[in-house]
C-alpha cells in the first residue's frame, strides 16, 4: 500500500502545492463536509479539516476527514492538544493512519474561553511542539511515548504545524518555527497574510538560518467578504496584521463589490507569494465561502489537480 500523502509527493517534486480548508458543521450531517469537499474537488492538492475551531463544538475532525477521503479528496487531519492527552492523541494518530488519512498538523487550539464550553476544562497534557514529536516518533521509530517497544505497524503521516510570521515578538517567530522543524516538522501552513512586506521580511530570516531547505512553506491566503471582516480580524484576531490600505481598499469598493474584490486581493496575494524565494505553495482559508476557491485558483492561474 503506498502511504505517501499526494501533499507530500508534490511538495517533494518541487511543484507549487495548494492545500484548501474547511469546517465541519456544528451537527452530525454528513453531507455538509461533502457538500464543501465537492467544490474543492480537482482544484487543490489537499484538504484540511479544523479541530473543533474557536473552541466551538463540531463534527469531529477524523470523522470529517474520513468522509473527505471516502469521497476521493485527501484530507489533512487537524488535531489541537487542548482537547486530548498522550493517550488519545497517540490513538487518534493509529487511527487516522489505519484510515488512510496520512496528512496531519499539529496545533494547540484555541482557548474554550473563546467557544461555547467555556466552563470546559482544557487539557495540554503536550503542547504543539511536543505533539510534532510524538507523531514523529511514532512514525519513524514505530514507538509510543516514553516507550522503547516497536509497535507491529506505525502509523505513516506527513507531519506538518502552523506558524504566525506576524505575532509579537516578531524576532521570535522564525525562532519558534526552528523548534517546530527540529521537532519533525515537514510543512508548515501559516496565518492569513496581507501585509507582504513584512511576510517578505520573515521569509529572508528563514532563508538566512536555512529553515526553507528543511521544510516547505505554504502562506495562508484568506479572501476577504467586506471590510468589516477586514476590521474584525484586524481587532479580534490575535496576531492578525491587515494593512490600513487593504482596509481602505475594500472600503473604496461599492458593497456588490466587496467579495470581487476580496477575491482579487487574494489573487494578488497569491501571485506575490509564488514569487516568494522559499515559498513552496499557498493554503486558501476561505472561511465558509469553499466556492470562492475555484475562482481565485482559475484568477491565479493554478491549474486544475488530478
Amino acid at each position: 500500500m503506498n502511504t505517501t500523502s499526494n501533499l507530500q509527493r508534490i511538495l517533494n517534486q518541487g511543484k507549487f502545492a495548494v492545500t484548501a480548508e474547511c469546517g465541519p458543521p456544528k451537527s452530525a450531517d454528513p453531507e455538509v463536509i461533502l457538500k464543501k469537499g465537492a467544490l474543492l474537488k480537482g482544484c487543490v492538492d489537499a484538504v484540511n479539516v479544523t479541530d473543533n475551531q474557536t473552541a466551538i463544538v463540531r463534527m469531529s475532525s477524523l470523522a470529517a476527514c474520513a468522509l473527505l477521503k471516502s469521497a476521493g479528496i485527501e484530507p489533512v487531519l487537524q488535531m489541537v492538544t487542548r482537547d486530548r492527552n498522550r493517550i488519545a492523541l497517540q490513538s487518534d494518530i493509529l487511527g487516522a493512519s489505519a484510515l488512510g488519512i496520512h496528512n496531519m498538523l499539529c496545533l494547540s487550539g484555541d482557548h474554550q474561553k473563546f467557544g461555547n464550553m467555556k466552563e470546559g476544562k482544557n487539557v495540554y497534557d503536550l503542547d504543539s511542539i511536543q505533539l510534532i514529536q510524538t507523531v514523529t516518533a511514532m512514525c519513524s521509530k514505530g514507538v509510543f511515548l516514553g516507550e522503547d517497544e516497536k509497535m507491529a505497524v506505525p502509523p505513516k503521516m506527513f507531519v506538518g504545524a502552523a506558524e504566525n510570521p506576524f505575532a509579537d515578538p516578531f524576532e521570535f517567530r522564525a525562532i519558534r518555527l526552528a523548534k517546530k522543524v527540529a521537532a519533525g516538522a515537514k510543512f508548515i501552513q501559516t496565518q492569513c497574510i496581507y501585509d507582504i512586506a513584512k511576510f517578505k521580511k520573515w521569509m529572508k530570516i528563514l532563508r538566512d538560518m536555512g529553515l526553507t531547505e528543511k521544510v516547505y512553506i505554504l502562506g495562508g491566503v484568506t479572501p476577504l467578504k467586506g471590510p468589516g471582516m477586514a476590521k474584525y480580524m484586524k481587532n479580534n484576531v490575535a496576531g492578525m496584521d491587515i494593512p490600513d490600505e487593504v482596509i481602505k481598499r475594500m472600503e473604496g469598493t461599492p458593497k456588490e463589490k466587496w467579495r470581487e474584490e476580496g477575491i482579487k486581493i487574494a489573487v494578488e496575494t497569491i501571485k506575490k507569494l509564488k514569487a516568494t524565494q522559499g515559498v513552496a505553495g499557498v493554503h486558501i482559508m476561505a472561511i465558509e465561502w469553499e466556492e470562492a476557491v475555484p475562482m481565485i485558483m482559475e484568477q491565479a492561474g493554478l491549474p486544475p489537480r488530478s
